[in-house]
């Protein structure tokens, strides 16, 4: 339910095999950690990758000595590999961040609906396989989170720490119901209001509380919706029925891995309370609202979620936070941090 905010300038990358070596980003990462000395270059690579007939694509983001086990990303259903560009120049110093178009996303191929969450969870585990990596940091933001909380029912080895942004363990009511009418509303064309209603609806409303760049935002939500391609449009039509048609939340065990849930203080659509739900069913999690955000959090405060990320990955301190709330601890085997 998340939607891809970054500008069409940020969205370059080279292709499969390729490297590219972004001086800004080191520059800017140099800034953000304090770091004194040379900073070594970021390089970029992109793989093409197929799973049980599926091709996808996969974004891979290195940067001098690795500070802890890679960062895989999962975005929402409306992001693709590129919409977390600007979050790199912070979270490449961790040593490795990866961004994925998942089967029937991005520029990946068409994904037939009869697919759902246990199979994209599948196609994340066959890329951490082929990528060789022992065991990742997984952040995954509202339908990622869906995937992402699957991937470790599923394959918890493989799981180091486990991020959910925007996760509920059910899809509200009112969106459910909306989908519908949008599915009829693609085939007639409708773009329009459907862009101007996921607008609304990944927005809190006036008078909620002050989120940052909330217009801003909410214009760049209503744009990329609007300027679907007819193959994006397919796709959107497609994942809505996917969403229907599959559980969001299976209430399978879930591994004892270090957890962390996070919020908007103002998120109408996952709600704070939605997201201490989810906490509360997890073995050992932690729970926080980031300020003055809402369901669109890591793009309303970028270095103050990338220094979230950062924190949680790396065993820092999550309370006391300036960008934050009461880190609430509500997992059974929880020790403070």
């Amino acid at each position: 339910m998340s939607t891809d905010t970054a500008p069409p300038q940020d969205r370059g990358a080279d292709r499969l095999g390729a490297t590219a070596t972004l001086p800004g980003q080191a520059q800017a990462a140099h800034g953000v950690l304090g770091v004194q000395g040379t900073i070594p270059p970021v390089r970029v690579e992109e793989r093409d990758l197929t799973f049980d007939g599926f091709r996808f694509t996969c974004r891979i983001v290195r940067q001098g000595t690795p500070r802890t086990e890679p960062v895989l990303v999962l975005g929402g259903s409306s992001q693709d590999r590129n919409s977390w560009v600007r979050h790199e120049k912070w979270l490449a110093p961790l040593g490795q961040v990866i961004t994925v178009d998942l089967p029937g996303y991005g520029t990946a191929d068409f994904l037939p609906a009869k697919y759902g969450v246990d199979f994209l969870a599948a196609a994340v585990r066959h890329l951490v396989e082929e990528l060789g990596l022992p065991r990742i940091n997984l952040v995954a933001a509202c339908y990622g989170g869906a995937i992402g909380l699957r991937f470790a029912q599923h394959y918890p080895a493989l799981v180091k720490r486990l991020l959910l942004v925007g996760m509920t363990t059910r899809i509200p009511a009112g969106y459910a119901e909306a989908m519908e009418r949008w599915s009829v509303m693609i085939e007639r064309g409708e773009t329009e209001p459907i862009a101007r209603e996921l607008a609304d609806r990944f927005m809190s409303p006036p008078g909620t509380g002050h989120v940052r760049k909330h217009a801003a935002v909410s214009r760049l939500v209503y744009q990329q919706i609007v300027g679907q391609s007819p193959e994006e449009l397919r796709k959107s039509a497609e994942h809505n029925t996917r969403l229907m048609r599959h559980e969001w939340y299976r209430p399978e065990p879930s591994p004892a891995i270090p957890s962390l849930v996070v919020t908007g203080e103002y998120d109408t659509l996952t709600t704070p309370e939605m997201g201490r739900e989810v906490a509360a069913r997890l073995p050992a999690a932690w729970f926080t609202t980031i300020k003055e955000t809402d369901h669109l959090a890591p793009v309303e405060r970028i270095a103050d979620f990338a220094d979230l990320v950062t924190r949680f990955c790396t065993d820092l301190s999550l309370t006391d936070l300036p960008y934050g709330n009461t880190t609430e601890r509500l997992g059974t085997s929880l020790t403070p941090r």
